[in-house]
């Protein structure tokens, strides 16, 4: 990999540039450290909503400037509201990238939040939540997380919990924009074809002037430990039968995230850094559960994240299978770990396959600039540069040592979604495909 620099100015901005010389193209971040983890009750989906009023224009870009002038230029735009952070892009071609600059620098602390702006796009955002209910395993993860996590923000969804999101104000959300939208709380990366120093120099012009604020104090509550299995079932109208297991594991930064990256390989495949796939036909699960005609289907996976968070695995039932004999299916595969049956040669592939997925995941320079910021908001921008050689050093006594600590019985909360179906409506309902 490029080499990489990480600089602060003197309000307090992280800023990390990288450069990549192979096409004239740079993709612009900022990235701001506050997500839905850090949502009290009664604002439930405020990160998400006021990611969306930031789009709704300035006085230097009024409404809808911007998508016609990036679109022109042959470029794309966004943003993502997740857990643990709020996210903004610009990919452009490289003589371009001023405009990216000056843009999140505007909206960084012009954003106007017109009441009128504000109560449109709530129906915008709740049609959103209710077009995500129309999926079965919307529900069933919302069920399971919010069992999982009884104190910490984890417990509700990125989106909100409905009567927030048809309770909240104009001022909920413009607190929130001018307590948190300020440069010692956000973390600025560009990668692409430019020159580090020249790029700092229009950095340092356009965002050190921006005044630092008082440094947010980010509302998080410690999760207390889960002294025993918990069980959740929902029972709505939908198709198909669904099972969703979430054990309790490390943050990020914690050396034991990279062995469970591992573990989950064996057990369910490799998983995503953002792009790209490989099948998990040679995973354990998908040979004990699907090719047994137990499961339809089988996914498993961490995310990274600022505090201890879940590993999941989701099962879609095949029609007519009893739950209790896939999840005892289920843990049968699990115990196997447990005991220490594991092989070398599954582990080498397993790190084949993670190789393989990172580089496919990770060759776009938007992406490269996605994880720096990322990393660098949990942990460092090097976590994400030397991530295969942690996932390399991960041994046979690693994988078994985290199967015993984090897959224990009493460690998980386990859901069903069973399918039923509504008075006088045997066939109405949608269904949401994913």
């Amino acid at each position: 990999m490029s080499s990489v620099t990480r600089h602060v100015l003197d309000n307090g901005l992280v800023v990390i540039l990288k450069e990549v010389h192979t096409a004239p193209i740079i993709s612009w971040w900022v990235l701001y450290r506050v997500g839905s983890r850090n949502e009290r009750t009664g604002t439930t989906g405020v990160s998400h909503w006021v990611e969306h009023m930031l789009f709704k224009g300035t006085d230097m870009f009024p409404p809808g400037a911007l998508d016609k002038a990036i679109d022109r230029l042959g470029g794309s735009w966004n943003a993502q509201t997740f857990l643990d952070y709020t996210a903004y892009y610009e990919t452009l071609p490289a003589e371009h990238v001023d405009l990216a600059l000056r843009l999140e620098a505007d909206r960084m602390i012009n954003a106007k939040f017109d009441p009128k702006e504000v109560d449109s796009e709530r129906t915008v955002i709740i049609s959103e939540r209710q077009g995500a209910e129309n999926s079965p395993t919307f529900w069933l993860t919302e069920e399971v997380q919010g069992a999982a996590f009884r104190v910490h923000g984890y417990h509700h969804e990125i989106i909100g919990d409905m009567t927030d999101l048809e309770t909240m104000t104009r001022d909920d959300l413009y607190n929130h924009y001018k307590r948190h939208y300020v440069p010692n709380n956000a973390i600025a990366v560009a990668v692409g074809d430019f020159d580090s120093a020249e790029m700092l120099e229009k950095i340092k012009a356009l965002y050190g002037v921006i005044p630092a604020g008082e440094q947010p104090k980010l509302f998080a509550r410690p999760e207390p430990d889960q002294m025993g299995e918990r069980r959740v079932r929902v029972e709505r109208p939908g198709r198909g039968t669904f099972i969703e297991v979430g054990y309790h594991v490390p943050a990020a930064n914690h050396p034991d995230w990279f062995k469970m990256e591992i573990l989950n390989s064996i057990l369910c495949g490799a998983d995503s850094m953002g792009g790209g796939g490989i099948d998990n036909k040679t995973s354990r699960l998908y040979k004990a559960l699907v090719e047994t005609e137990l499961a339809a289907g089988i996914d498993g996976g961490m995310t990274q994240t600022v505090d201890p968070f879940l590993y999941t695995i989701s099962l879609t039932l095949r029609e007519g299978r009893d739950p209790e004999e896939v999840e005892s299916a289920l843990y049968r595969e699990i115990d196997r770990l447990r005991e220490g049956d594991i092989t070398e040669r599954e582990l080498a592939r397993a790190k084949k396959q993670a190789r393989a997925l990172f580089a496919y995941s990770t060759e776009r320079i938007t992406t490269q600039a996605f994880w720096l910021a990322f990393a660098e908001s949990f942990d460092s921008y090097n976590w994400f540069e030397g991530y295969l050689a942690r996932l390399e050093a991960v041994t046979l006594e690693d994988v078994h040592e985290v199967a015993q600590m984090y897959l224990r019985p009493q460690n998980r909360t386990v859901g069903y979604f069973v399918p039923v179906t509504a008075e006088g409506d045997e066939d109405d309902y949608e269904e949401f495909d994913e």
